[in-house]
């Protein structure tokens, strides 16, 4: 949830906002409304509270005629009371709706358009060349690292199995994340894969990529497609002893995502799955130190891209293409030789207090007071990057040569040959 004083005091930004995801500022009328009328409604509640506080003082005082009336108003009240009250409910409901259908307010310099709107900038590394690059999932097979054919046949379509090396690689750079994470001082957290509704909704999956989550209904529970979301659950409730550094977790989970409306769309191989697995950064910091603590979850992204020696480039995602979280979004895509093109491995989002206004998890300022935390998020490696490792480090022979840094957790080979 946006930050209400900020909705008073400056409406246009918020507007402005709207406008650059491309949007309809309307919302943003429909919450200022709504904020109105549940501020009006419990002025007038307390107002009726007041007055009946003060009867009861005058009761015990009163005689003959005065109390007759006293009491005959002390009655009326009574039902007006809780009509107000009725009428603080009603509105505090109706504001909440309003809140949830307000997006988070776009950081400055976040370009602004749609999709294609991105800005690139950096391109990192060499492009290899590569005569007819065979794609992730024929150089898979033949190193009998994936079998989708036997995914399908237990599973149905956009599953697959990792087996041999394949598990073995994805193991091995799952580990070199954590590694990283670990030395720079986060905390490892191995994630429930199932989560309560509000802790759902409290991360922002529920609004308009809802059609991308999986729902156990007989539970009402929801199966994760990031440990994003219990990270950010973790503390919910709670108010945080936040010094000057941020308080940060590296989860590793298995991820689910129904991937609705992108049929036909990456159909081959391990691109764009249902279940995957992922080691993700999470922060909690001071609302002023999230800007500094977002370029440095990008350059720990960065790290671990370079670790594994694929050419990648930084885009600045545009406002339009943001989660209804995200203030400020960089992805990190990483070449794949066989599509020609770069494609997205990594994301970092700044999601500023949004998801802590809607999770409740505070800490003390200076003065001891609470305040609204604000909460970061990036990938540090997913099973999608077995793509770009795979088709960047294939040769001539069938062979593919391992990263050094993924060596030891591959028995120390440094070339993987065809079964």
């Amino acid at each position: 949830m946006i930050d209400l004083r900020l909705l008073r005091d400056e409406p246009e930004t918020v507007r402005a906002s709207q406008r650059a995801r491309g949007e309809s500022d309307s919302v943003v009328d429909d919450l200022l409304r709504a904020d109105e009328q549940r501020r009006a409604a419990v002025g007038r509640f307390e107002a009726l509270r007041a007055e009946q506080k003060q009867l009861g003082k005058q009761m015990p005082r009163a005689n003959g005629d005065e109390r007759t009336a006293l009491l005959a108003r002390t009655k009326e009240l009574s039902v007006e009371v809780k009509t107000a009250e009725a009428a603080v409910s009603d509105a505090e409901a109706a504001l909440r709706r309003a809140q949830f259908a307000v997006p988070n307010v776009v950081e400055e310099g976040a370009p602004p358009g749609g999709e294609d709107d991105f800005v690139v900038l950096r391109e990192v590394g060499t492009r290899p060349t590569i005569e007819n690059p065979r794609d992730h999932l024929e150089i898979g097979e033949a190193l009998r690292a994936i079998d989708v054919e036997r995914g399908a046949k237990v599973s149905g379509s956009r599953f697959y199995y990792l087996t041999g090396v394949g598990a073995l690689l994805q193991l091995g750079l799952l580990q070199l994340a954590i590694a990283q994470a670990v030395e720079y001082g986060f905390i490892p957290a191995i994630t429930p894969a199932l989560v309560k509704p509000e802790s759902m909704e409290g991360t922002g999956f529920l609004g308009a990529h809802a059609s991308e989550v999986y729902r156990l209904e007989a539970d009402d529970l929801f199966l994760v497609g990031t440990s994003e979301v219990p990270l950010a659950a973790y503390h919910s409730q709670e108010i945080l002893k936040l010094g000057d550094e941020p308080l940060r977790y590296a989860g590793w989970s298995s991820c689910f995502r129904r991937e609705a409306g992108s049929y036909g769309k990456d159909t081959r191989g391990i691109m764009r799955v249902h279940q995957f697995d992922k080691v993700e950064m999470f922060s909690y910091c001071r609302p002023e130190q999230a800007h500094e603590e977002h370029l440095r979850l990008l350059a720990w992204e960065e790290e671990m891209l370079a670790k594994v020696e694929i050419p990648y480039r930084v885009i600045d995602v545009a406002a339009g293409d943001l989660g209804s979280s995200a203030a400020r979004k960089y992805d990190c895509e990483a070449w794949v030789p066989s599509q020609g093109r770069y494609r997205e491995v990594t994301s970092t989002s700044n999601c500023t207090s949004f998801q802590a206004r809607r999770l409740n998890v505070r800490y003390r300022d200076e003065d001891g007071k609470p305040q609204f935390v604000a909460t970061l998020n990036g990938t540090l490696a997913t099973t999608r990057w077995l793509v770009p490792i795979l088709e960047n480090h294939q040769q001539p022979d069938g062979s593919v040569r391992i990263p050094k840094a993924l060596q030891p957790y591959l028995g120390g080979r440094d070339v993987l040959e065809p079964s």
